[in-house]
């Protein structure tokens, strides 16, 4: 008989032009994955207020004249009707469609609910695939690594963004066994938790990484296990 084993953490976060940066833990049972909002925020001195200001002007100018051309694209970005390779096994030579078939899944589901759909990004991509790694050759399941670096600072040690650019981002993890680490298996998962389905639904993102790693924290030899970095820069 096939065993499947499915395990799951995620994290939202937003952030409103970084600078400080403050964690905070949401309730939660013991079962339950472990959800955490984190909050970056640069108050701006009074010339840069007065320079903000005047920017904004000019900024809102360019925003008006790209909102009707927005409106015609916007019924262009459609997903795919249906996606490939989305209930095949992780092995060593097809990862990259099955990342593909993740990405797809994301946005056939963001399509349904009129949300941006979301583009790679080979950064983000870079971010969560080391991630992934890690948690596979340390053993450990989770969103800070075991030297406390967060996701924020994997993130920004990639270079997505830089730490004083105004960004939004965050992180669904899983690993699974059997049919449970097929695309439709991990996407079914995080649909039926409410933060990972927040993350995957969140309106702000545009940008997208999927990291996959052959083996699980607890076993090198089975499964696979999945970093998914989400983003987008102010």
């Amino acid at each position: 008989m096939l065993r499947t084993t499915l395990k799951l953490r995620v994290l939202p976060a937003a952030a409103v032009m970084v600078g400080l940066l403050v964690a905070a833990p949401v309730a939660h049972a013991a079962s339950d994955p472990v959800a955490t909002i984190a909050l970056g925020d640069k108050r701006p001195t009074v010339l840069e207020a007065k320079k903000t200001k005047a920017k904004a002007k000019k900024k809102a100018a360019k925003k008006k004249k790209a909102a009707n051309k927005k409106k015609t694209t916007a019924k262009k970005s459609q997903a795919p009707v249906s996606c490939q390779d989305v209930d095949v096994l992780p092995v060593g030579g097809n990862l990259d469609a099955v990342a593909d078939a993740i990405l797809c899944l994301h946005n056939q589901i963001r399509a349904k609910q009129g949300l941006p759909l979301l583009k790679q990004n080979g950064k983000l991509a870079t971010a969560a695939a080391r991630h992934s790694s890690a948690m596979v050759n340390q053993g450990y399941f989770d969103h800070t690594s075991p030297d406390g670096t967060s996701f924020v600072e994997r993130i920004l040690d990639a270079g997505y963004v830089k730490r004083n650019d105004g960004w939004t981002l965050g992180e669904n993890l899983a690993w699974g066994t059997g049919d449970l680490s097929t695309p439709n298996g991990l996407m079914d998962a995080w649909m039926k938790s409410s933060g990972h389905k927040a993350n995957i639904l969140k309106k702000a993102y545009r940008e997208v990484g999927i990291g996959i790693r052959l083996g699980v924290p607890s076993d090198e030899g089975v499964g696979a296990t999945v970093t998914v970095d989400f983003g987008a820069k102010a």
